[in-house]
């Protein structure tokens, strides 16, 4: 098998640009992420490119997310339109009654060309002008919503820090949001902001809204014995992608007991391996286990041995 190496900004660029100079798909192909790339603190400093090395094997390859949710999505495509098309019956057709024939018209008697001339300006000046349209607002217009603003919390408890932390930093991000905090029975702060309608802070696959929870969390624990866990979400992501992460469990569990043959994942974070496990831990057919090293370790989802044998 050969294996060739590709940079560019981001992953999938690095894939892309391989995939586009070998003249190969992506089921053609094992991608292995040698070097995620990176965009540096709110993609200014630290920045490097992404490398990813291609191997062209026979077998099917590990699947990525992006491909496989593509893929599931053109399948429920096709079933749903096989189930309009069985559900329309083709309607009969009514025998046209046969119409009666018509008498001949008498010939009208052609009028002067000078008074077809006259008629014709009076013809143009009948017709009605066409309305104005009214001018479409702004995209970003119609997407804005009033901003209510959040309970101030006390200042010197950790949700109050957490607060604090993030309104300043949205503010110089030029993001208008209400940052909302509580804090659970364990302790932990739960940050939620509303206002991002437009997902400036969740980012590429949630990497920005990591990244502020990252510092919020350092922020809160600076100076602290103790440590406090700090949850943030905006606009009810979280649950979205955890709601899109089982389905994806779900169809790669499927593929791997068709195929006999293991499944790997692209890499993620813990958050969202944690995920993908917990979905089909109970799953009768697949197991699931982790492999390789951070930032690269991804989930790999395996036919159960008793599985393998009915399979065999």
């Amino acid at each position: 098998m050969k294996s060739y190496e590709f940079t560019a900004r981001t992953t999938e660029e690095a894939i892309n640009a391989g995939l586009e100079e070998l003249d190969l798909s992506i089921s053609d192909v094992k991608v292995d992420i040698v070097e995620e790339g990176s965009k540096g603190l709110f993609g200014l400093f630290g920045s490097r490119p992404a490398k990813v090395r291609l191997t062209v094997i026979e077998e099917e390859p590990a699947m990525n997310v992006a491909h496989a949710m593509f893929e599931g999505m053109l399948d429920e495509e096709k079933q749903a339109s096989k189930a309009e098309k069985a559900v329309k019956a083709p309607k009969a057709e009514k025998p046209a009654a046969p119409k009666a024939p018509k008498a001949p018209k008498a010939p009208k008697a052609e009028k002067p060309a000078e008074e077809k001339k006259a008629e014709a300006p009076q013809e143009k000046a009948e017709k009605p002008a066409p309305k104005a349209r009214k001018p479409r607002e702004p995209k970003a217009a119609q997407e804005q919503k009033e901003i209510v603003p959040a309970p101030q919390a006390d200042r010197a408890t950790a949700a109050g820090r957490a607060q604090e932390f993030l309104q300043e930093l949205t503010q110089l991000m030029g993001v208008n949001v209400s940052v909302a905090v509580a804090t659970d029975e364990e302790g932990n702060v739960r940050v939620n902001m509303e206002g991002d309608t437009l997902g400036i802070l969740i980012g590429r696959r949630g990497e920005t809204l990591d990244a502020l929870q990252y510092l919020t969390s350092l922020q809160v624990n600076k100076g602290q014995s103790d440590y406090t866990r700090v949850t943030l979400d905006t606009e009810g992501y979280r649950a979205k992608r955890e709601e899109a992460l089982i389905r994806l469990a779900n169809r790669m569990a499927n593929r791997a007991q068709k195929t006999g043959r293991k499944v790997a994942m692209e890499p993620m974070n813990p958050y969202e391996r944690r995920i993908l496990h917990s979905a089909l831990q109970n799953h009768p057919g697949v197991t699931t286990h982790s492999e390789g090293e951070e930032p690269n370790r991804h989930v790999v989802i395996t036919l159960k041995k008793e599985a393998r044998e009915n399979k065999e």
